[in-house]
């Protein structure tokens, strides 16, 4: 009886289900007790953790969460989502992934800008920065995101396009103008539409949409990254709690939603139902598409060791977030893990979701 007062089973059974045995219990219980702890202790204010293997699934609340269906700012995995959402237009053979950029955008030119493709805007090996020179500014004075976009499509590049890899949000932000020009819909729109809805995420929303702003877990600001305001007290009207950023629905990291949700995403990618995207597509966005000795990039997933997945598996796909967030995928083992933390990822080394990210890997 002990069991079922530890686990909520709302999406799933209980742990010690037959089902269940091809994971090892000791380590998803590894796993709980370091979410547990971090969260007793108040290293972590609120979290929650999905782990599903094939069709078992186990959802668990901690701290300030008061269910599984919590809601978090997913910061980067929102890129996953985002990218999902542009790629149903490449289904409508609306783009393809050599096309430059200059195509959708005209001005876009000038640096270099003009050999600059979609694959390269969704793998980070198109020389855009990561943040914008003037992002405080430009949060500060809480410009809206065409603003942002305006200001991207001129910023000097950090290196001619597909010379290297580095982590561009700024890319993922030109992708969704193009979506935006082609479609004629926001981003925002474009998401609900093609992603949300289908796959019936009623606890998630690029921005704040329809949810409550009340329900919305707030992040612990101490050890926030930079371009967040780093907790700085100054920043406070721009940053991740503030009602200006939740607002803005910034597609590289304004996605809010729950852990069932973003499970529920993930095994999009997993079954290739074709319920989003194509077969074909939803396989190529979990392909290696960098050159060797690059790091590995899907199509808007990591596919690196640092997601904290299973370490024999080639295959695992995912993000993780620097509001404390993670998730992975593994069609190896079928096996899908999503920890969302209140903890900034910089705040403190191990981080807890990797912790316990890790526990669940050994699980499978």
């Amino acid at each position: 009886m002990r069991r079922r007062t530890v686990l909520k089973t709302g999406l799933g059974v209980v742990l010690g289900s037959p089902l269940l045995a091809a994971l090892k219990q000791s380590e998803v219980d590894g796993a709980i007790n370091v979410m547990k702890s971090a969260t007793e202790s108040g290293q972590v204010a609120g979290a929650a953790m999905f782990v599903q293997q094939k069709e078992t699934r186990i959802t668990k609340a901690f701290g300030t969460a008061s269910d599984e269906n919590a809601i978090f700012l997913l910061a980067s995995i929102s890129k996953t989502i985002t990218v999902a959402a542009i790629m149903t237009l490449f289904d409508q053979q609306e783009f393809q992934l050599n096309d430059r950029v200059q195509k959708f955008i005209p001005e876009f030119k000038g640096d270099g800008r003009e050999e600059m493709t979609m694959q390269q805007l969704f793998t980070h090996t198109c020389g855009l920065p990561d943040q914008l020179p003037e992002n405080a500014k430009l949060r500060s004075s809480h410009a809206e995101l065409s603003t942002f976009i305006e200001r991207a499509i001129r910023t000097p590049l950090l290196f001619t396009p597909g010379e290297k890899y580095s982590y561009s949000s700024m890319g993922i932000l030109i992708a969704t103008e193009v979506a935006q020009r082609i479609s004629g819909k926001t981003i925002a729109t474009l998401v609900d539409e093609t992603v949300f809805k289908p796959l019936n995420m009623k606890h998630s929303a690029l921005g704040v949409g329809n949810l409550n702003r009340e329900a919305l877990m707030p992040c612990q600001i101490l050890g926030a990254a930079p371009e967040s305001g780093a907790g700085n007290p100054s920043t406070k009207s721009w940053d991740w709690n503030s009602t200006y950023w939740r607002q803005l629905g910034v597609p590289w990291g304004g996605t809010h939603g729950s852990v069932g949700d973003v499970g529920q995403f993930l095994s999009k990618f997993l079954k290739h139902d074709g319920e989003i995207l194509e077969p074909a597509t939803s396989r190529l966005m979990i392909q290696n598409h960098s050159r060797p000795g690059l790091h590995r990039r899907g199509l808007g997933f990591d596919l690196s060791s640092r997601l904290n997945g299973p370490k024999n598996s080639k295959s695992a796909f995912g993000h993780t977030g620097s509001t404390g967030t993670l998730c992975w995928a593994d069609p190896e083992s079928y096996t899908i893990c999503v920890i969302l933390t209140t903890l900034p990822a910089n705040a403190v080394n191990p981080h807890p979701r990797n912790l316990a990210a890790a526990h669940v890997a050994a699980s499978v």
